[in-house]
């Protein structure tokens, strides 16, 4: 699993989404900008996130997170309930 570089901190955080409001733009293929991590933290369920380039699908549980490198293409879905946000760093 990736981490964060440790020079990056976190500038800005989503509200907190639910499987009924994740927004059109988070299940489509997109991307960070330049220089702007994502760290995507699943508070309760489960969500899947899905990597464009590759087609990796990781499962992500309550009290997990995943990483987003900039630029990286990506999506994700929920599974089931879900209540997760997202924060972004440089």
């Amino acid at each position: 699993m990736k981490s964060l570089p440790p020079c990056v901190a976190p500038y800005h955080r989503t509200p907190d989404f639910t499987e009924a409001g994740i927004p059109r733009t988070l299940q489509d293929d997109h991307a960070t900008k330049t220089g702007v991590w994502g760290r995507i933290v699943v508070d309760s369920g489960m969500l899947l996130l899905t990597f464009a380039g590759t087609g990796e699908a990781i499962t992500l549980r309550a009290g997990d997170t995943g990483i987003i490198a900039p630029e990286e293409r990506h999506r994700v879905r929920a599974e089931g309930s879900v209540v997760f946000h997202v924060e972004f760093c440089r």
